[in-house]
């Protein structure tokens, strides 16, 4: 069996697969993973912050590297594709072709102006996410990837996410998660909605 974290609502083993992949081999616990993640995110946001505009922003390489911006001090994985099936997400094998079809879609959306750019960007960041290209971290990046499009493509401000934490338990995920399987369906109204609460 591999390490054990605990995730507040009893214990989850993690994937012996995850394990291999930690960098920090002193983490024993979900808080402190969870701590390690966001201190990486934090400086990933300050990467983006050195950048002014984002030419590249709807090219594969940028979200890649993104990913590992966000992760790569915690996970040997992060910006590479995940390369196993998963109970969420589609064929792993089909990644890189449905990321192209994302970002062709999301440019006609954006020239053609199919929808307002706050839903241009949570239907990017929910197909992002359903697409689910890496073994973790999806529904993070694909926040970021949301609020890049509302900042560095249409120049308004980020999303603010309900402001408030979205780990595991809190309110506000649950609010986060119907607002998702609302948009599953194809209603993003709660989505956008709870994107700029």
């Amino acid at each position: 069996m591999g390490l054990v974290l605990e995730n507040g609502h009893g214990q989850t083993p993690l994937d012996p697969g995850q394990i291999s992949g930690l960098r920090i081999k002193t983490i024993s616990s979900q808080e402190q993973l969870n701590e390690f993640e966001q201190t990486n995110i934090n400086e990933a946001l300050k990467w983006l912050g050195s950048k002014r505009v984002m030419r590249n922003l709807f090219s594969e390489l940028f979200m890649r590297q993104l990913h590992k911006q966000m992760f790569g001090i915690v996970w040997k994985w992060a910006g590479k594709y995940r390369i196993k099936e998963t109970n969420i997400g589609i064929n792993w094998i089909n990644i890189p072709i449905e990321v192209k079809v994302l970002v062709d879609d999301v440019l006609y959306w954006i020239e053609q102006e199919i929808y307002l750019p706050d839903e241009i960007a949570i239907r990017f960041k929910h197909r992002l996410v359903s697409i689910h290209c890496f073994p973790n971290g999806n529904g993070r990046h694909s926040r970021i990837m949301a609020d890049l499009i509302m900042v560095q493509q249409f120049r308004l401000p980020k999303f603010s996410w309900g402001q408030h934490s979205l780990l595991e338990g809190s309110l506000q995920r649950k609010a986060y998660l119907n607002a998702l399987q609302l948009a599953d369906r194809g209603d993003f109204s709660e989505l956008v909605k709870f994107a700029n609460s």
